[in-house]
């Protein structure tokens, strides 16, 4: 055989002798990984695949693996700022949208579009009536009909921040590594990106309708992009291992993974149910899952503030005095 000369078989015939370029280009065009080859240095015929020279890629004698599924949702870039008053820049490539409750904005560069949307911009829905039942659907956790959307219109890079409503946290939800889905109490829900869907999730048992702070109705994120949610007060994140339980005060709940159990519990004990200041019921979660709480529950804030301005517009006797001051620290003024 001529050095450089290469033959194989095709349709049960030998063929050849050709090149060592025109063999390559032979099986590639026919996928002839276990196609019969006989060339220099060889004894006798051998599958290509296993012939060092033929330096085969994988791409010409094995099947492509299955690419990866393409997501869905605009992949963002974002920077929380702030410690206990936070807020989160989200910065778009042209075309790229961020959606967001209503009045949450806090500032925006001017390659970017506003544009208030009834119900769920993100949802596909078909018509006017599809937007007025997602609308209605927000309405029930009480939330507002219209969502807003931020698109960069712009040929760079633009930006647009969202302020959190009260002292807290800014939590980023990667929803692509939570499985698709996350419940959430209503209102903590602030701003994610172009593919995440908000909508609405029943609670499965009646008690945990009537008795567990949240309602009936939570807030489900859907999608494979970051959302942001809040946290008031001080934010904790514990993953609860299978059968793991933990009793939470309910208002306290931030956010959890749909595979933890959500129940309600009887605080118990006549002096903890009139005295114990915790409410009559807790909230049981069962694992396995993550679980995001609050130490500080907006309902919670409110009534601190109606309590300490319930005195506001009396007029205080001695003030000035010494006994006014002294009476003041004695109110907790």
């Amino acid at each position: 055989m001529a050095e450089g000369q290469w033959h194989f078989v095709q349709d049960g015939k030998s063929v050849g002798p050709v090149s060592q370029d025109e063999l390559l280009a032979r099986l590639e065009s026919c996928e002839g990984a276990n196609t019969l080859v006989y060339g220099p240095g060889m004894s006798s015929w051998t599958p290509a695949r296993q012939v060092s020279a033929l330096r085969l890629t994988p791409s010409r004698h094995t099947e492509a693996p299955p690419a990866p599924p393409s997501r869905r949702s605009d992949e963002i870039d974002y920077e929380i700022s702030g410690d206990d008053m936070q807020f989160v820049e989200v910065e778009l490539d042209p075309n790229e949208m961020v959606i967001a409750e209503a009045g949450a904005m806090m500032y925006m560069t001017p390659g970017i579009e506003m544009q208030t949307t009834l119900g769920d911009p993100s949802a596909k829905q078909q018509g006017f009536l599809g937007k007025v039942m997602s609308a209605g659907k927000r309405v029930m956790t009480g939330e507002s009909l219209f969502m807003t959307t931020f698109t960069n219109t712009g040929s760079g890079k633009h930006q647009v921040a969202f302020a959190a409503p009260y002292p807290g946290r800014i939590v980023p939800m990667d929803l692509a590594q939570l499985g698709g889905e996350l419940l959430c109490q209503k209102n903590s829900f602030l701003c994610a990106a172009r593919g995440v869907s908000v909508g609405i999730a029943f609670t499965k048992r009646i008690g945990v309708g009537l008795f567990g702070g949240e309602g009936f109705i939570l807030q489900r994120l859907t999608g494979d992009g970051m959302a942001f949610v809040h946290a008031g007060g001080t934010l904790c994140h514990r993953r609860l291992a299978a059968g793991e339980v933990l009793k939470v005060d309910t208002g306290c709940i931030v956010a959890f993974h749909p595979k933890v159990e959500y129940d309600i519990q009887f605080v118990g004990g006549f002096k903890n149910t009139l005295f114990g200041g915790e409410g009559l019921f807790f909230a049981k979660l069962t694992g396995p899952g993550d679980v995001w709480l609050q130490s500080l529950p907006f309902a919670r804030l409110a009534d601190r503030i109606h309590a300490a301005g319930r005195g506001v517009g009396k007029k205080s006797t001695g003030e000035g005095g010494i006994l006014g001051g002294l009476g003041n620290l004695i109110g907790g003024k």
